[in-house]
C-alpha cells in the first residue's frame, strides 16, 4: 500500500462560524505554559546547578534541602529536571516543525504534479516508513555523532510521512477544483496555485496533526536520550536522567519516579491540546489518541 495514499481529512470550519473553546485545549495549554515557563526560568528557580555534585548526599529521597532528592552523584534531581525540560521541548517541537514543513512540501508537490513526481516521492516516503525512529537515530549517530541535531533529524524523518499524506490528500481533492482551474486559466503559476489556492485548505488538518505529533516526538526524544543518543552528559535531559537513575532503583526511587512524572505531564498537556484542537476544528471527528 502506498504511503502517500489519500486520507480522510477534517472538513474546514465554515468561515465566520463560532467555534466553542474546548476545555481540554485550555487545560493542556495551561499545563504546557507552566512547563515551558519552568524550563525558561530554570536558572532563576533551580535550587542548585544541575551538574553540581554533593557526594555526601548521594541517593537521598525528598528532603527540605533537596525537594526531589538526589542522584548517584549527589546532584539535585529537581534542578536537573528543570534544565532537562529544555532539550525535550526544543528537540521535540523543532523536529515536528521540520517534519511539518518538509512533509507539507512533499505532499503538495506529489499531489499537484502527480505521475512521476508522485511515484518518486511516494517511494521516498515508503523508505522512511520502513525505518523505525530508533534505527534512523542509530544510523545518523554513526554519520554525525550523538547529540540533539541527530535526534531532531531522526524524529523529523520519522514524522514526515504523515504530514506528506495529509497534504497530498488535500491537494488531490482541490487540484481539479473550480477555484484552481480558474486561477490556472488566468495564468497563475504552479507555485502560486499551490500556495494561494490549495495550501490554505490544509491549515486546520496540519495544525491538528502537528499537535498530535508533538507528544510522540517528546516521547521519542526521551527514549533516544535514555539510550544515550541525545543530549550528552553532563548536560541533563529527561531521558538521560531516567537512564542514570535506573541503576540505583533499589537504593533510591525518587531520581527515577520524578522524571517519569515530568514526561507524563508534558505528554498529557500536549495530548489534551491535540484533543481539544481536533474537537474544535473537526467536531465530527473522533478524539485523538496516542
Amino acid at each position: 500500500m502506498a504511503s502517500l495514499q489519500a486520507l480522510d481529512v477534517p472538513a474546514p470550519v465554515a468561515k465566520g462560524a463560532r467555534v466553542p473553546l474546548d476545555r481540554r485545549l485550555v487545560v493542556g495549554a495551561v499545563g504546557l505554559a507552566i512547563i515551558v515557563l519552568a524550563a525558561l526560568v530554570a536558572p532563576l528557580i533551580a535550587p542548585f546547578d544541575p551538574i553540581e555534585q554533593h557526594l555526601d548526599d548521594r541517593l537521598l529521597g525528598p528532603t527540605s534541602t533537596y525537594l526531589f532528592g538526589t542522584d548517584n552523584l549527589g546532584r539535585d534531581t529537581l534542578s536537573r529536571l528543570l534544565y532537562g525540560l529544555r532539550p525535550s521541548l526544543i528537540s521535540g517541537l523543532a523536529a515536528v516543525a521540520l517534519a511539518a514543513v518538509s512533509g507539507t512540501a512533499v505532499g503538495l508537490l506529489a499531489g499537484y504534479f502527480g505521475r512521476w513526481a508522485d511515484a518518486v516521492l511516494s517511494r521516498m516516503v515508503d523508505l522512511l516508513i520502513a525505518w523505525p525512529t530508533i534505527f534512523l537515530a542509530l544510523a545518523l549517530v554513526l554519520v554525525i555523532g550523538p547529540g540533539q541535531f541527530g535526534v531532531v533529524l531522526a524524529i523529523a524523518l520519522a514524522e514526515l510521512p504523515i504530514f506528506a499524506r495529509v497534504m497530498r490528500a488535500i491537494t488531490l481533492s482541490n487540484v481539479r477544483g473550480e477555484h484552481v482551474e480558474a486561477a490556472r486559466s488566468m495564468g497563475a503559476t504552479a507555485p502560486r496555485i499551490m500556495i494561494r489556492h490549495i495550501f490554505p485548505f490544509a491549515l486546520s488538518p496540519l495544525l491538528v496533526q502537528f499537535a498530535i505529533a508533538a507528544p510522540l516526538a517528546v516521547v521519542a526524544e526521551a527514549s533516544l536520550g535514555y539510550l544515550g543518543l541525545g543530549t550528552q552528559p553532563p548536560a541533563p535531559s529527561l531521558g538521560a536522567i531516567l537512564s542514570d537513575a535506573e541503576l540505583y532503583l533499589s537504593q533510591s526511587y525518587s531520581a527515577a519516579v520524578f522524571p517519569i512524572i515530568m514526561i507524563a505531564l508534558l505528554v498529557l498537556s500536549l495530548t489534551l491540546i491535540a484533543d481539544g484542537l481536533q474537537k474544535m476544528l473537526d467536531p465530527r471527528g473522533a478524539p485523538v489518541g496516542l
